[in-house]
């Protein structure tokens, strides 16, 4: 993860940064110290520090902070939590809108370069057994990150059902489950399985072949 990556994660509004809310004033944030924290946490979780053991002070002391600093960015452990897991994630390509396949095969494209950076994927996985015994920081994390990347890919296949590129009968989630399933599992699941360029493409069209108007 790139510092730019984590510095983007610790420092994007959030529910208080919206027109209602009260003006923050005081010293401006620095994003090294952001950045600073959510290494501190990849870290440990690295070397398999359970979640459970991970107390804000904790956090605070391995990364050379305050505690007051370390609450002054994020309330408690779970929007921390949640930041960390956003670090991991590229930003969400640009899409053409032109072509359905095209469109799909970028989206894949990210998942594929995921993959291939290996710290990510390791730590994802880390991070993500330790979420999943977590559930209401599980179900946050999948509000406020799966469902946004699912979305992307759903609403690339209703503009191909809309269009005429796709069958207008399509069951768009299943279609989009059936699209990414195959990617994801070669990424995260299976260290050793090949991530060739073409992949996404291969994965697209096999998909397509199916659910073309015929």
């Amino acid at each position: 993860m790139t510092e730019t990556a984590a510095a983007t994660a610790v420092t994007a509004p959030g529910p208080a940064d919206g027109p209602g809310a009260v003006e923050r004033r005081g010293r401006p944030r620095n994003a090294a110290v952001g950045t600073a924290v959510i290494e501190t946490v990849l870290r440990l979780l690295e070397e398999g520090v359970p979640l459970g053991e991970l107390s804000m002070e904790r956090i605070a002391r391995e990364a050379g902070v305050g505690k007051a600093t370390v609450y002054r960015r994020w309330a408690g452990k779970e929007a921390l939590m949640l930041d960390v897991m956003r670090s991991l994630e590229h930003d969400a390509p640009e899409l053409a809108g032109e072509s359905v396949r095209d469109d799909l095969v970028t989206l894949l494209e990210t998942l594929r370069r995921r993959g291939l950076a290996k710290r990510s994927s390791a730590v994802l996985r880390t991070v993500l057994a330790q979420i999943k015994a977590h559930p209401e920081l599980w179900r946050e994390y999948h509000e406020k990150v799966v469902r946004v990347r699912r979305e992307a890919v759903h609403a690339v296949l209703r503009r191909g059902a809309a269009t005429g590129e796709l069958r207008a009968d399509l069951d768009v989630e299943l279609m989009g489950d059936l699209i990414v399933s195959p990617m994801l599992s070669r990424a995260m699941f299976h260290d050793r399985a090949e991530l060739p360029e073409d992949l996404p493409g291969r994965i697209v069209d096999a998909a397509l072949e199916g659910i073309r108007p015929r």
